[in-house]
C-alpha cells in the first residue's frame, strides 16, 4: 500500500469531503434538468459550497498559506511561500447537464512550483495524487504514463474553446491544431475536465493532452501528477510549462517530441 505524507492526507481529506457534497448536489441537478428555472443557479451554489469545504479543511491543517481559488480568487496568508491552488468543481458544464464526469482539484505551490497535487473524481471514487519526487498514484496504485510509441496508435484529449463558431484568433489556432493532428492519431476526445484529462494522461488512459487558454487552478495538480508518472508537460511550443502559461501539452516521454513537431506545423498553417 502506498504511503502518503501528512500533507497529502490533508489534501485528500479536503477533496473527498468536497466531493461527497458534490455527489449529493449532483443528484439534485439531475432532477433540475426538467425544471423551468434550470440548474445553473444550483450549480453555482454547489461550486461555492465545495470551495468553502476545501478551504476550511486546508486552513485548519495549514493556517497561513495563501489561496488561489476559482470562485473566490486570491487570498494572501501569513506564509508567503505556499499557495493552495483550488478548483472545487472542474467540469462545471458536465455537472450542469447531469454528465457524471467532474472532479475536485487541489494543488500546493511553493514559490510558483507545484509540490503536491490531488484530483478527486467522486463519481468513480478515484483519487489521483502526487508529491514532488515521490511518484504519482491512483488510490494505492502507482501510475505510469502510457508506453505507446506511434502517433497513429495514440489517443489525445483536448478542450474546445467556448463559442467556437465565433471567429477569433484562439478559435482559429485550435481549428488549425485539430485539423493537423486528427489525420495522424487514432482519435481525439473531449470530456470537459482539464484536471481529469491530465490525470488520465498520468494513468496511461490518454497518450497526450493539449489545450489553450487555461487557468492555474485547472492544471496545477495535474501537471505534477503527469510529471511524477513519467510524462512531459510543456507549452505547445515545447517550452517547459510554468503556471500561467498560455497553453499546455502533456504526453508520454516518447510521443511528446513528435507532438511538438505536429503542433509546430499547425502553427505555421495558422499564420
Amino acid at each position: 500500500m502506498a504511503r502518503r505524507s501528512a500533507l497529502l492526507n490533508v489534501m485528500i481529506r479536503a477533496a473527498e469531503r468536497a466531493g461527497r457534497a458534490l455527489i449529493r448536489d449532483f443528484g439534485e441537478v439531475e432532477q433540475l434538468q426538467v425544471s423551468r428555472k434550470g440548474p445553473a443557479d444550483f450549480v453555482s451554489t454547489a461550486d461555492l459550497k465545495a470551495e468553502k469545504t476545501v478551504r476550511q479543511e486546508l486552513e485548519r491543517a495549514r493556517p497561513g498559506y495563501n489561496f488561489l481559488m476559482e470562485e473566490s480568487g486570491e487570498t494572501k496568508g501569513t506564509n508567503p511561500d505556499f499557495t493552495w491552488i483550488v478548483d472545487p468543481l472542474d467540469g462545471t458544464t458536465n455537472f450542469l447537464h447531469g454528465l457524471p464526469h467532474f472532479c475536485v482539484s487541489i494543488g500546493l505551490a511553493q514559490h510558483d512550483q507545484v509540490v503536491a497535487g490531488v484530483i478527486y473524481d467522486p463519481i468513480k471514487d478515484e483519487v489521483f495524487w502526487a508529491e514532488k519526487n515521490e511518484g504519482a498514484y491512483l488510490n494505492d496504485r502507482r501510475l505510469r504514463v502510457s508506453a505507446r510509441k506511434q502517433l497513429a496508435d495514440s489517443v489525445l484529449a483536448t478542450g474546445i474553446p467556448f463559442r467556437i463558431h465565433e471567429g477569433n484568433k484562439v478559435n482559429e489556432k485550435f481549428i488549425a491544431q485539430l485539423q493537423t493532428v486528427m489525420g495522424r492519431l487514432s482519435g481525439v476526445r473531449r470530456f470537459g475536465s482539464a484536471a481529469l484529462d491530465l490525470a488520465y494522461v498520468a494513468a496511461g488512459r490518454y497518450d497526450g493532452y493539449w489545450e489553450n487558454g487555461l487557468n492555474k487552478w485547472d492544471v496545477a495538480a495535474g501537471i505534477l501528477i503527469v510529471r511524477e508518472a513519467g510524462g512531459f508537460v510543456t507549452e505547445i511550443s515545447g517550452r517547459r510549462y510554468e503556471l500561467g502559461a498560455p497553453d499546455i501539452l502533456a504526453a508520454n516521454d516518447t510521443l511528446h517530441e513528435p507532438l511538438v513537431g505536429l503542433f509546430a506545423d499547425a502553427s505555421a498553417k495558422d499564420k
